[in-house]
């Protein structure tokens, strides 16, 4: 039996009996939802009910990284996308709702802060099965940005906090939910499980790379509808391509915001089409500098000791910016350009360990395990 089931007695694990529900929808979560299945798929009488919503329908954003990292099929692909927040969420929980109906789970797992998770959560609630939010605590403070909405709401709901970090257990309990009926527990992130597997499985993508490059992302709303933002931020890529070229894997969003606001590029900012999870962990590892506004790649970078600079107002990965491997940037072609000098002339230590052991999909399942013998 594998040590992370702890004290458990063999016997009662033999007869578990246990079913979860997983809801995934969007790229990060496939990550984080790679941890977690690998360890029920080793736990015997766990039963994993994979529901995927269809919210990243791109076959790079989404299939590809079933595929690569040996998730399950989803059983249930719900295909619900391209739609408004209002009715993206409320047709994924009529979807989610039919279906946990007909499964009865003992636990719904959901991840991070999309309308996937929104929708699952409030599914369950109503159907008063246990909710384990895996990356629980988190908040940006900005309440314009539907994520923050998403994540406050299912963190109310939820019975099993799992918080990948000090400070977001620290926000739970500062918003009192140490008076609520739940259990909030820093477990540290997920992700930094999945980065540490796939991490020696890395593949080069099949385009010629320079010796030295930056790595750049840019996907969030709040950029890509913003003609202003999205102007700076590109042309800040403009003149940085110039000492050291940028390779921008390029997500359909932004793709046409570009075409829509007719902003151009430098033949130094290469334009590439989305990768899966293993090439773009290749290009992590192998870059001088992750420039980005997600809030993943802002934490595999540090996972891979990479300096980072974030092109958001704010970011929910505080222990980042407050220990020196993040810099936030506002997209201002000055405010990008002196963050970005100043992260590749500055020598970072990265003994510290923000978030965790690399266990953290071990400490999550056992909870539920001990949970479920009660």
């Amino acid at each position: 039996m594998s040590s992370y089931f702890g004290t458990i007695p063999k016997d009662y694990i033999l007869n578990l009996n246990m079913k979860i529900a997983t809801i995934i929808g969007a790229r990060p979560q496939f990550i984080k939802a790679a941890a977690l299945s690998r360890k029920i798929y080793q736990c015997p009488s766990a039963e994993e009910i994979i529901i995927h919503t269809g919210q990243h329908f791109d076959e790079k954003m989404s299939a590809i990284f079933f595929d690569e990292m040996g998730i399950p099929k989803p059983d249930y692909n719900l295909n619900i996308n391209g739609l408004g927040h209002g009715a993206m969420t409320g047709q994924m929980l009529e979807g989610i709702e039919k279906i946990l109906i007909d499964e009865s789970p003992d636990f719904v797992v959901v991840y991070g802060d999309t309308n996937s998770t929104l929708a699952g959560a409030l599914a369950a609630s109503k159907l008063h099965i246990p909710i384990a939010h895996i990356e629980a605590g988190l908040r940006s403070f900005n309440m314009k940005m539907p994520e923050e909405i998403n994540r406050i709401l299912t963190d109310r709901i939820s019975q099993f906090l799992f918080c990948p970090s000090q400070t977001a257990l620290t926000n739970l309990q500062k918003e009192g939910f140490d008076n609520f009926d739940n259990q909030t527990i820093n477990v540290g992130d997920i992700m930094y499980d999945a980065a540490m597997y796939f991490g020696n499985k890395a593949r080069k993508p099949e385009i010629d790379l320079p010796e030295k490059f930056i790595l750049a992302t840019v996907h969030r709303q709040e950029n890509t509808d913003d003609d202003c933002y999205l102007r700076s931020i590109f042309q800040a890529f403009n003149l940085i391509s110039t000492d050291i070229p940028i390779i921008l894997p390029l997500h359909p969003r932004t793709k046409k915001a570009l075409e829509k606001y007719q902003v151009q590029t430098t033949n130094e900012v290469l334009l590439i089409e989305p990768v899966g999870y293993l090439e773009m962990l290749y290009l992590i590892r192998n870059s001088e500098l992750v420039m980005t506004d997600s809030g993943g790649l802002q934490k595999e970078a540090y996972f891979f000791e990479k300096p980072c600079v974030t092109m958001r107002f704010e970011t929910e990965w505080t222990e980042l910016v407050d220990n020196g491997y993040n810099i936030l940037a506002t997209p201002n072609l000055e405010k990008i350009t002196d963050a970005v000098d100043k992260m590749l002339n500055t020598k970072l230590d990265f003994s510290k360990k923000l978030y965790g052991e690399g266990n953290i999909a071990e400490l999550i399942l056992r909870t539920l395990i001990s949970e479920n013998l009660t």
